[in-house]
């Protein structure tokens, strides 16, 4: 078994937990966060200590057994008072990228944090500082010392996210990349599926959609296997087990990679093609000014903000695109492919989709 770590996120939740308990007088050595799930992790604290307005913590990103850049790096976070009562402010300080493209569901100008690891903060915050927010606002500044130098080794410069790196995370706890070990656990999956008497199966590109799949597709939850970006692999280990029908979900990105025939989706091996989906746009009508927008985005996410409703038919060609593909794969296998927006509605559809028949209205 490969170790997991845990996110940077998870890191500037724990350090503005530490400065918040060490506010009200206990400077602590680890510190119990609260992930995005509910459940609990453990994060040893590097360093905490009071300074005139509040406190500074910092705790050591540990990225398991992962290859990832941030691993070993300082999260260092800064809380003071400030602000009205009750308010919780969180601002990006060195070495956090500022964000200077659309596209990536956060403010152009603003600081490279993302929205669970916000929504972490401010709970893991809520959590032991009550009656701090009683009295007094909460200033949250997050920096990591070393961003700047680390950011040039991820996609952040190609995202237009400028000056640092961010700080992400989705389940807050990072699982190793390795295409072993995920395989294994795909066949796995798949093998207790079927050792269940089942022949259906959900298969989600991550933790979110597989949520919102499970919103809609009530199966036991031996049938919803996380399959990441081994698409590909996973639809041929479908048919090799002679499973009837299988649920392909996710979001925009993975499914516009999928739709240009690509079967392993991870973002250091495959890129979204906007020509293809300017091609898209253009199959389905857009007018000449929203293809070239298209051909010129930063992300599929952008792509699909600027889509959105006007565009008939441009998700639903995506995901029919991405079932040609993998149809190809798993001849004897029904396949359906959804796609989600990133509030779980459902904006693309293709194969038979006897299930779903009313998804334009929800």
């Amino acid at each position: 078994m490969m170790r997991k770590g845990y996110t940077t996120g998870t890191c500037a939740a724990a350090a503005a937990r530490a400065c918040v308990a060490a506010i009200s007088g206990h400077i602590p050595d680890t510190v119990n966060v609260r992930l995005p799930r509910g459940d609990t992790i453990s994060i040893p604290i590097k360093s905490c200590g009071l300074t005139d307005t509040g406190a500074t913590c910092t705790v050591i990103k540990d990225g398991g057994d992962d290859p990832d850049v941030t691993h070993g790096a300082d999260i260092v976070v800064e809380v003071s008072m400030c602000g009205d009562t009750g308010d919780i402010i969180i601002e990006g300080g060195l070495g956090v990228g500022v964000v200077t493209k659309p596209g990536l569901g956060l403010e152009i100008g603003g600081p490279a944090i993302n929205p669970v690891p916000r929504r972490m903060i401010r709970e893991n915050i809520c959590e032991v500082g009550s009656d701090i927010l009683k009295d007094a606002g909460l200033r949250v500044v997050v920096s990591v010392p070393t961003g700047e130098r680390l950011a040039p080794k991820t996609d952040n410069p190609r995202l237009g996210i400028m000056g640092g790196i961010s700080i992400l995370g989705t389940s807050g706890i990072v699982i190793p990349f390795s295409t072993a070990s995920f395989a294994a656990a795909i066949r796995q999956s798949l093998d207790v599926t079927v050792a269940m008497g089942n022949d259906t199966v959900v298969l989600a590109t991550g933790s979110r959609s597989e949520a919102f799949a499970k919103e809609l597709l009530h199966l036991p939850d031996h049938c919803f296997v996380q399959v990441g970006d081994f698409s590909g692999y996973t639809i041929r280990q479908c048919a090799s087990r002679r499973l009837k029908k299988a649920y392909l979900v996710g979001f925009v990105g993975k499914l516009a990679k999928m739709a240009a025939g690509v079967e392993q989706t991870h973002v250091k091996g495959s890129k979204v093609d906007m020509n293809l989906l300017s091609q898209v746009a253009y199959d389905c009508g857009a007018d000449t000014d929203m293809i070239q927008s298209i051909r010129h985005a930063n992300t599929a996410r952008h792509v699909m903000e600027m889509v959105s409703d006007t565009v008939p038919g441009f998700f639903d060609r995506i995901c029919e695109m991405v079932h040609g593909h993998m149809a190809s794969r798993a001849k004897d296998t029904d396949i359906e492919v959804i796609m989600f927006d990133f509030k779980g509605a459902i904006i693309g559809v293709s194969g038979t989709n006897d299930t779903i028949p009313s998804y334009r209205q929800r």
